[in-house]
């Protein structure tokens, strides 16, 4: 159930192509109050709105559909047809939607680049004059939904990313500390393994959780400075990032992931990566805030790990430029369709009201962006990544959502093949500045 829209793929090129055929009415709407009792702006007229996420198992599926049902009942004449998926299906099912211009009236989107990229080529509706009341609630988190001062999105969940481990496989092994530095991070590794544990789950299959790796080892390593002039240029100079491929090379040449990792699918049943901690056969995962919801869809008792539930933030590296607690991670927003009913606009907005959103954390479905669900988010671990994630001196967006899905695109094949021990850490980085160099 991942909560972000990973792995998309589709080119800059073919978005532009698809702009024509993604215009459609493009009406503004007349606000609104974003209550479940609010009029739609339908005038009573029956309308179908779409609308795709992939809370696709156990409680978090039931609520949205739940969620669906109460809008429907109290808007009449509108009827939301759902359609729940597994993530990585999700993904694909979109980019083919963008192509055919049959696009979903309401989707998960992760903004920065990729979002730029939909926006250059007319796909997803300008929500700016609808959405004033709930931009006052959630305040800057909506900064990276936004593009040229104009809002497409809004974030419902954002999060960071770190290690979710098993407590009790932990004490088994004779770990009593979560480890704070990558020295102490293979002694816990050595330790797991001299009691018969397999250390780490990683779903490379799907590329992107292995990503994760490299993206966190390159925050470690690279400045914040660096990290935005780079973005800026698109010029991949700084040391830091090929420094990001040798602390990988060396974390994947320790061997510390599962059997058959490469091919390992990062969410999908209990052999996938969040279904091998989920059943205690490894002791911990880089996830993000989603992990606890999907391990609970991954268990007979719908319960995960229960209280055996850890988590640690990435360590810090020695020596690296990167800002102390500074964190990798991202967020989820609703956007509409550039065609989408204005009756769509408004069901966002219910999906950001403070009864949903507190439903939404009771669930540990994600983190809320909206303040008032703040103290609704049951799990202490989840309550310790508000506290992280609040308290850190940035957050830095996954790079394949920040540079967009190009060069995000070759980035994340590069450290597949690291991964795979096919490509070195200089290969990373010129194939992701090949890619950035087509798009300038």
């Amino acid at each position: 159930m991942r909560t972000s829209l990973r792995g998309t793929t589709a080119a800059l090129a073919t978005l532009a192509v698809l702009s024509l055929a993604a215009c459609g009415s493009g009406d503004s709407g007349d606000g609104g109050s974003g209550d479940a009792t609010g009029d739609g702006g339908s005038g009573g007229d029956a309308v179908t709105i779409t609308w795709w996420h992939n809370s696709n198992t156990g409680e978090g599926k039931d609520y949205y559909d739940q969620v669906a049902k109460d809008f429907e009942d109290a808007n009449p004449g509108v009827t939301i047809e759902v359609s729940a998926m597994q993530h990585e299906d999700m993904g694909t099912k979109l980019d083919a939607a963008m192509q055919s211009g049959d696009m979903p009236d309401i989707f998960m989107e992760r903004g920065g680049g990729e979002l730029r990229d939909k926006v250059d080529a007319g796909l997803v509706k300008d929500i700016t004059d609808q959405v004033g009341d709930q931009l006052d609630v959630i305040g800057g988190q909506a900064a990276g939904w936004q593009v040229d001062g104009q809002t497409y999105a809004l974030p419902f969940s954002l999060g960071v990313v770190g290690f979710w481990y098993n407590k009790d496989l932990f004490e088994q092994a004779g770990i009593t500390d979560t480890p704070t530095t990558w020295d102490e991070f293979y002694d816990v590794l050595d330790k797991l393994e001299a009691a018969g544990i397999t250390p780490i789950s990683v779903g490379a299959g799907d590329k992107w959780p292995a990503a994760h790796y490299w993206y966190y080892f390159a925050l470690r390593q690279c400045s914040e400075d660096t990290i935005k002039d780079t973005v800026a240029s698109l010029e991949f100079t700084d040391e830091c990032w090929v420094r990001a491929g040798e602390d990988l090379e060396q974390l994947v040449a320790a061997e510390p992931f599962n059997p058959g990792f490469l091919t390992t699918a990062a969410q999908s049943g209990a052999t996938s990566a969040s279904g091998l901690l989920a059943t205690g056969k490894v002791a911990m995962e880089l996830a993000g805030h989603w992990e606890p919801g999907v391990m609970q869809g991954l268990t007979e008792d719908g319960q995960g790990l229960g209280e055996a539930t850890g988590w640690f933030a990435f360590p810090e590296v020695d020596g690296g430029d990167g800002a102390e607690g500074a964190a990798l991670g991202g967020g989820d927003a609703w956007a509409a369709s550039a065609d989408a009913p204005d009756e769509a606009v408004e069901f966002i907005k219910y999906l950001l009201s403070d009864e949903v959103q507190q439903g939404f954390a009771e669930l540990d479905m994600g983190l809320p962006t909206n303040p008032a669900a703040r103290d609704s988010v049951s799990d202490p671990a989840l309550a310790q990544l508000l506290e992280v994630r609040d308290s850190a001196p940035f957050v830095q967006l996954y790079f394949d959502t920040e540079f967009g899905q190009s060069i995000g695109g070759a980035m994340n094949d590069a450290i597949a093949l690291l991964f795979a021990g096919q490509a070195t850490p200089q290969d990373i980085v010129d194939q992701t500045q090949a890619a950035a160099d087509a798009e300038k």
